[in-house]
C-alpha cells in the first residue's frame, strides 16, 4: 500500500513486465514506469532470442518493444509509461519526430524519450505544441534543464514533460548527481516551470532514500531497489533530513532564467553523448549488426521502420 506520506511518484525502470508484475505484488502500487534500448536488451525473451545465436530485424525489434510497452501499459493502465525512440548522434529531427509520433500511438499512456541534443530538443518542442507527452533523458546540467523547460514552454499542463537526470552516472565520477536534483527542482520552481523532475540512474536504496528527500517529483528505479524498499517497510524520509555525501563534490546551483529560447542554452555534455551511444550500441545488439548484415539489408532509416507499426 502506497505509504500516505510519500508524495513523490515511483516508477519501475525496467523492459520486462515480470518485474511489473512482482513489484505491484510487493508494494501494492506503481506510479509508472521508465524503458529504453538497454532495458529491452535485458528482457529475458531478448537475451534467450540472442544466446540462441539470433538476432532481430529492424521490423522484429520495433515489434517487440510495442508487444513489451503494451503488456506494461495494460498493467498500469493509470501510470506513465516511458518509450525511448532509437537514436543515434546521427538520427535527424525529422526521424526521431515520425518515430516519436508513431510511438505515442503505441499506447494510451506512452511518454516519448528523447535524448537533450539538439535534434532532440527540436523534436520535443514540436511533439509538445501537438499535444505529445516527452520524457527528456540524459540529463546532466542545470543548463541542459533549463533548455528543456524552454524548449517545452508549450506543454498543455504539469506532467506533459518530464526530465531525467541520471544521478548515478554523476556519482560514478565523483560529483553528486542528486546535488543537481535539487538544483533543477530550485530552478524550475523559481522560474515557474511544468517540467517535472525525474530522478533516474538510481541504484541502491540510498540513493533512492536520498532521491525521496530531495522532494523530487517522480524517482525511476529498478526492481531490485523498490524490492529492498519494500522490505524494509517502505520509509519515507523526510525533506532534506539526509545528509550529502561528503565525499561527492557538490554541483553548484547556477541561477540560470528560464527566459530565452532554446538554443540559447548549452546543452552538450560528455555523458550525454555516452549515454546516447550505449543505448545506440544495446539497440543495434538486438539487430546483429555487423558489415554482412548492412551490406545485405536494405538501408531504411528508423523513423521509416516504426511506422510499419501504427496503430
Amino acid at each position: 500500500m502506497r505509504p500516505k506520506n510519500l508524495r513523490t511518484k515511483i516508477f519501475l525502470d525496467s523492459g520486462d513486465p515480470s518485474d511489473t508484475k512482482k513489484i505491484l505484488q510487493d508494494i501494492d502500487f506503481l506510479d509508472g514506469q521508465t524503458t529504453n534500448p538497454s532495458l529491452v536488451a535485458k528482457n529475458p525473451q531478448v537475451r534467450d532470442h540472442l544466446k540462441a545465436g539470433k538476432s532481430f530485424s529492424q521490423e522484429e525489434a520495433l515489434l517487440l518493444y510495442r508487444d513489451i510497452v503494451s503488456e506494461i501499459s495494460m498493467l498500469l493502465p493509470n501510470g506513465s509509461v516511458s518509450v525511448e525512440v532509437p537514436a543515434s548522434a546521427c538520427t535527424s529531427a525529422e526521424e526521431m519526430y515520425t518515430s516519436g509520433k508513431t510511438m505515442f500511438g503505441w499506447i494510451q499512456n506512452a511518454h516519448i524519450k528523447l535524448p537533450i541534443i539538439r535534434a532532440g530538443l527540436e523534436t520535443a518542442k514540436r511533439l509538445v505544441d501537438e499535444g505529445v507527452r516527452v520524457n527528456m533523458t540524459l540529463c546532466f546540467t542545470e543548463s541542459q534543464a533549463a533548455a528543456v523547460a524552454s524548449a517545452t514552454r508549450g506543454a498543455k499542463q504539469q506532467g506533459d514533460v518530464f526530465i531525467s537526470p541520471f544521478v548515478g552516472r554523476l556519482d560514478d565520477r565523483g560529483e553528486n548527481g542528486m546535488s543537481l536534483v535539487s538544483n533543477i527542482i530550485r530552478m524550475y520552481q523559481k522560474e515557474k516551470s511544468n517540467t517535472q523532475v525525474l530522478a533516474a540512474s538510481i541504484r541502491t536504496l540510498d540513493m533512492f532514500l536520498l532521491a525521496l528527500a530531495s522532494g523530487t517529483d517522480i524517482i525511476t528505479a529498478p526492481y531490485t531497489v523498490l524490492k529492498e524498499w519494500a522490505d524494509k517497510g517502505m520509509p519515507v524520509p523526510g525533506y532534506n533530513t539526509i545528509p550529502a555525501d561528503v565525499n561527492l563534490r557538490q554541483i553548484p546551483y547556477q541561477r540560470i532564467k528560464i527566459d530565452q529560447e532554446w538554443q540559447a542554452y548549452d546543452i552538450d555534455h560528455e555523458l550525454t553523448e555516452k549515454g546516447l551511444q550505449r543505448f545506440t550500441d544495446d539497440w543495434e545488439s538486438l539487430l546483429g549488426i555487423s558489415q554482412k548484415h548492412e551490406e545485405s539489408k536494405k538501408k531504411k532509416s528508423i523513423s521509416e521502420k516504426v511506422s510499419l507499426f501504427e496503430k
